[in-house]
């Protein structure tokens, strides 16, 4: 008889279509260990909060997903995000004060998130389909940190391991570098819960790995780091030089692009003062600094965060929209994955502006290697991601926020793009190829494997040389 494939319930509240910056790496482990022979289903997000409460959905992204993959979509109590008295049920229409204590309680008293009800839901579905045909692990990445929750719960109820995959931390701000909540916090006992009983705990750095094996030691021994990367299926197998070294020189205005999502946390003001001195220098006059992506996470978030470039205001109206944020700078839209290799491909310096230290790795800064490009850094010192960007032989950073140290950098990084080879381009390349996803990725698929295998194991102890399951 020929053994089945080992079984994955992956709980990933954020799968496309959503467009969150934390979608790809879940994307990318779904697709990697469907090809590698894995059984995988996917409890994600429902529609309607995609598309109606948040608005923030890639549907190009959903054409990506292994067909293979079974994609579930519990169901979610979006009382927290509920704003037109016409969407209350009866019940918070009759009673709004008593509906709002209930709700309040609950988040007090048995989960402090606004996505508990989508956590018991996708225990319940679990169970069910685990009834049908056993899961031999569970995987759960936050946030939302209620996924790690329902694979306790799910643990608890059937035994079946689990990993935990903190694509960002819950109980530490790692912006702030501080705790995110005071002591006695219920996220902390639910902190401690959840890693005392997971197989395994995922970080996308060292520093994230070890602030929680301070706090947590009992479980050290089970943390490991597994770093994210760049996906190979959206970006071209071979890049050819920037646009800059492929043009007369003088005949080309330097073209510096900014690819993600601009949040509040970067120092925006920072790198629009450093980029305007630069245009003051004589061969960057016509330099222009292009932004593609989303202004916020949410719809209607980016009115605040574009009035920082203190230049022309933008009109009220569609992200999609192109318009000027100050002289050489445009905001160009956001562009879906899929068609990102484009955009790396016109431009001829990536800026890589972080608004986060030590316990944050941009994801993005991966995808800006792959792309081969020179890459000029706009964050605070300290940011995780300059470990890896030590060895990328075309990083030029300014050390800080000195607008005029950014300025500096600038000028350099074209000046580098106008004078690339493809010599220089397969060197950038080469060395980001050891974070492609699926290289990245390997740890997890071992340790999944292993806990697989181990299940299997059991099961045929207990059936017997003649049993079946």
């Amino acid at each position: 008889m020929t053994e089945r494939r080992p079984r994955l319930l992956y709980l990933a509240f954020y799968f496309p279509p959503s467009r969150a910056s934390g979608v790809y790496r879940p994307r990318a482990t779904a697709n990697r260990l469907t090809e590698l022979g894995w059984d995988v289903t996917v409890f994600a997000a429902p529609l309607p909060f995609l598309y109606d409460t948040i608005g923030s959905v890639d549907d190009e992204l959903l054409e990506t997903i292994d067909p293979r993959i079974t994609l579930v979509r519990p169901e979610l109590n979006r009382f927290a995000w509920q704003s037109n008295v016409r969407e209350y049920s009866k019940f918070r229409g009759a009673f709004p004060q008593l509906a709002q204590s209930m709700y309040t309680w609950g988040q007090e008293h048995v989960f402090p998130e606004h996505y508990a009800s989508w956590a018991r839901d996708a225990v319940r579905r679990g169970l069910r389909a685990h009834a049908r045909r056993r899961f031999d692990v569970v995987l759960a990445t936050g946030n939302p940190f209620a996924s790690f929750a329902a694979a306790w719960l799910f643990h608890r109820l059937t035994r079946v391991p689990y990993i935990i995959d903190y694509r960002d931390s819950w109980t530490l701000d790692q912006f702030g570098e501080q705790p995110r909540y005071e002591e006695g916090h219920p996220a902390w006992r639910w902190e401690r819960r959840v890693l005392k009983s997971a197989a395994s705990s995922l970080y996308v750095n060292d520093a994230q790995r070890s602030w929680h094996a301070e706090r947590y030691p009992f479980a050290a021994g089970r943390m490991m780091t597994v770093l994210n990367g760049w996906d190979a299926d959206t970006l071209p197998a071979t890049v050819e030089p920037p646009p800059a070294a492929r043009t007369a020189p003088g005949g080309h205005a330097p073209r510096f692009a900014f690819v993600g999502t601009v949040t509040k946390e970067q120092p925006i003001e920072e790198l629009a003062e450093g980029f305007a001195r630069a245009r003051e220098h004589a061969d960057m006059a016509r330099a222009e600094l292009d932004f593609y992506g989303y202004f916020g996470f949410f719809k209607d978030a980016g009115t605040a965060l574009r009035k920082r470039f203190a230049a022309e205001p933008a009109e009220p109206g569609d992200d999609s929209d192109e318009h000027t944020l100050a002289p050489g700078v445009r905001y160009r839209g956001p562009v879906s994955k899929t068609a990102l290799a484009d955009v790396y491909r016109d431009s001829d310096v990536l800026v890589f502006l972080n608004g986060g230290g030590r316990y944050v790795t941009s994801g993005k800064i991966f995808e800006y290697m792959a792309a081969a490009r020179p890459i000029v850094s706009v964050h605070t010192p300290g940011s995780a991601a300059e470990e890896l960007l030590r060895g990328y032989p075309l990083w030029f950073t300014p050390g800080g926020l000195d607008p005029a140290a950014i300025a500096a950098s600038m000028v350099e990084a074209a000046k580098a793009a106008a004078g690339l080879d493809e010599r220089q381009v397969a060197e950038a390349r080469a060395y980001a190829d050891r974070f492609e996803r699926n290289v990245a990725l390997e740890p997890l698929v071992r340790r999944l494997d292993e806990l697989a295998a181990r299940r299997r194991a059991v099961r045929r102890a207990r059936r017997g040389p003649e049993g079946a399951e």
